[in-house]
C-alpha cells in the first residue's frame, strides 16, 4: 500500500489519464474511488495547504455539479469553511494538469 492517495472517479477519462501518467513517472499510488469515499474536510485542508493553490482550484469548474449549484457566482461570497464542507460532500476536485503535477511531484 502506498502513502500516495490517488482520489479519482474510475470511469473518468481524465482520471485514467492521470493514473497512467503517475505510473509512467514511477509514482506508486493507492486508488480511492471518490464516489465511494469522499475526501474529508480535514484531508482537503491538508491538501490545500500543501498545494499552494487557491481553494477555488479544488473545484471542478467544468463539472455538472459546479454548474448546477451556480458556484461561479456563489464561491466568492462563501467562507473557506463553507467551501471545504461543500467539497467534502461531493468531491468536486481539481483535475489533471500535467505541467502542474510535474512541478509538484517530480
Amino acid at each position: 500500500m502506498s502513502d500516495n492517495i490517488f482520489v479519482c472517479y474510475p470511469r473518468c477519462t481524465t482520471c485514467k489519464k492521470a493514473e497512467k501518467w503517475l505510473a509512467e513517472q514511477g509514482i506508486a499510488v493507492t486508488v480511492r474511488d471518490i464516489k465511494e469515499d469522499n475526501p474529508t474536510e480535514k484531508e482537503l485542508r491538508q491538501w490545500h495547504e500543501k498545494s499552494g493553490l487557491p481553494l477555488k482550484r479544488f473545484f471542478n469548474t467544468s463539472g455538472l455539479k459546479y454548474k448546477e449549484l451556480g458556484l461561479k457566482d456563489k464561491l466568492p461570497s462563501m467562507s473557506e469553511d463553507e467551501q471545504y464542507a461543500l467539497l467534502a460532500t461531493d468531491g468536486m476536485l481539481v483535475g489533471f494538469k500535467e505541467k502542474e503535477w510535474l512541478e509538484k511531484l517530480i
